[in-house]
């Protein structure tokens, strides 16, 4: 710090002569720099660049030479992170005995993924790239309901008070498993583990669908459980009934806990990640809790849904003050919708969110999904990877919990 009551006695002609050589320092400095350049704001240490992979309306994972494409063009645009999917429609995407003992075939029957074990390709093609791989349990407790799975585990499935299971996802038939069934829980349990064993993958990530839609949960198993914990009483027939609401997530998040717990003992330095919607929807709707999990030290990455086109509504998100919570503990990113198959979202839309997203200091993006990127677009395919470019002009580092990150960083 200058010491100001001296500065004010030296006399003024020294004090002139200081300043011309601090300005004149400053100028060749400032003209010494190329005409295109910019003097940035302070760079965050890291961030997180991620995108998910489904098989869902997109087939990049059908074929390794296809998936070995798109992974040096992530790269090649400074992505860090993929998220490829390995439980969908009932099925497997990786040769799985667990799956095979359960459902009757170790790995789902899309042509693409015979012979292969796309999962194993997933990972060592994306670290030998410099990529992070976290597998994705796309589905959860969620299936088809013309399933395998469903037709041979038809005690497994919930429902609603009337006796109803199908749940409509767009134009499809879904049916939900009991998340409260010790069966279903040892199932999903034995899923998680399987990879974690099996394969160097750097986490594993669950959403929404790790919970349950607060329609269900009026199955036989479920109310006499109910009863037993309650004193006889029945479940309150209004499905949102918050004591309802609450004694269903609970049981929720304690199998969180067993889950957390049992992936850190089959291998400590691999991540819990979850990608839920914002929590009251998350709650509300799906009884997943993930403001509790959080609060539990059962999440060390978080990715919250955010898929808005009303800008005013996707900062109101951005500023919740569970999310500010949730920033001073872990890496807490933003998912952003890049467009769906019958939905185009721009490039600008994408590139000013990531701009909020960043003047906020989160610790980065991830985009849902890959197709949408550049190869399902209304706008041309160079154009769409030079808006990503720009974004990412630069590599950077993935924010990981578990090797030095600081949350006063990222604030």
């Amino acid at each position: 710090m200058i010491n100001l009551k001296w500065s004010v006695r030296r006399p003024i002609k020294q004090r002139y002569f200081a300043a011309l050589v601090a300005l004149s320092l400053a100028v060749t400095m400032f003209v010494s720099l190329p005409t295109t350049a910019q003097i940035p704001s302070r760079s965050p240490a890291s961030e997180l660049r991620g995108v998910w992979l489904t098989n869902i309306d997109s087939n990049v994972l059908f074929n390794k030479q296809r998936l070995d494409n798109a992974l040096n063009r992530l790269k090649e645009l400074n992505f860090n992170i993929v998220y490829p999917t390995v439980w969908n429609w009932g099925w497997t995407l990786y040769p799985s005995k667990v799956a095979q003992r359960v459902i009757g075939r170790n790995l789902d029957p899309e042509p693409g993924l015979q012979g292969r074990d796309m999962l194993k390709e997933a990972v060592e093609l994306g670290h030998a790239k410099g990529l992070k791989v976290i597998p994705w349990f796309e589905f959860g407790f969620m299936a088809p309901a013309d399933s395998e799975l469903a037709k041979r585990r038809p005690q497994w499935l919930t429902s609603r008070r009337d006796g109803t299971k199908i749940v409509k996802e767009g134009t499809h038939e879904r049916v939900w498993l009991n998340p409260f069934r010790p069966d279903v829980q040892q199932f999903m349990l034995d899923l998680i583990v399987e990879i974690v064993k099996n394969y160097d993958v750097d986490g594993i990530q669950f959403d929404d669908h790790f919970g349950l839609p607060a329609e269900l949960g009026y199955d036989s198993y479920t109310v006499a459980l109910y009863k037993k914990e309650n004193r006889g009483k029945l479940p309150p027939k209004n499905p949102q009934d918050p004591e309802w609401l609450r004694w269903r997530a609970n049981k929720i998040t304690n199998y969180m806990k067993r889950v957390f717990t049992a992936i850190k003992a089959a291998n400590k330095n691999c991540l819990v990640s979850v990608s839920p919607n914002p929590q009251r929807f998350s709650y509300d709707f799906f009884l997943a809790d993930w403001q509790r999990w959080e609060r539990m030290g059962l999440i060390e990455e978080l990715i919250i849904q955010i898929y808005r086109n009303d800008l005013k509504v996707f900062n109101s998100e951005l500023d919740r003050p569970e999310v500010k919570a949730a920033r001073s503990h872990i890496p807490v990113s933003i998912g952003i919708i890049s467009g769906l198959k019958n939905k185009y979202v721009p490039m600008q839309q994408i590139q000013t969110q990531v701009q909020n997203v960043r003047a906020r200091k989160f610790a980065g993006v991830s985009f849902f999904f890959y197709e949408t990127l550049w190869n399902m677009s209304n706008e041309p395919t160079q154009q769409r990877q030079a808006g990503f470019q720009s974004m990412f002009s630069t590599p950077m580092k993935y924010p990981h919990l578990l090797n030095g990150w600081k949350a006063l960083q990222r604030m």
